[in-house]
């Protein structure tokens, strides 16, 4: 999502912010690959949700130098399709999706980022709102 602001805060103290840029929360499937994560990070990079002077959506936050801030949130897979409460089965097991985590933030280079595992407190300033929703699965290569 397109921010003004975004903090990852753990225990009360901030380990990750940026000012004007994109906030991604990141979940991961069963199934996701290596080649899932190297879509999603060229995909990410490349994302024009930013305003030409025209107003169109025409830069991507590398291009206007901004900044990247990275969530990781296996809660993007609660299926609620059956029940009031989230199943979190299509999500990736615990120990598979921290090494992807940490192999996708290898992958997409410089960015702050949240904590794996961690109880986080995510605060942001969405700017628009421009909240996009990319699945690797769905799409195709940038």
């Amino acid at each position: 999502m397109r921010v003004r602001r975004a903090e990852v805060s753990v225990q009360g103290e901030a380990v990750a912010q940026i000012g004007p840029g994109q906030a991604c929360l990141i979940g991961f499937g069963r199934g996701d690959s290596a080649a899932d994560l190297q879509w999603m990070a060229r995909r990410l990079h490349a994302l024009r949700i930013f305003e030409d002077e025209r107003g169109r959506l025409s830069y991507s936050a590398d291009e206007r130098s901004l900044g990247h801030l990275l969530v990781p949130q296996f809660t993007l897979y609660g299926d609620v399709q059956r029940g009031n409460r989230p199943d979190f089965g299509p999500a990736m097991p615990p120990e598979e999706a921290r090494a992807r985590w940490l192999e996708f933030l290898a992958q997409f280079g410089p960015a702050q980022a949240g904590v794996f595992g961690a109880d986080m407190l995510v605060s942001l300033e969405n700017d628009g709102p421009v909240t996009i929703i990319i699945d690797s699965r769905r799409g195709e290569g940038v």
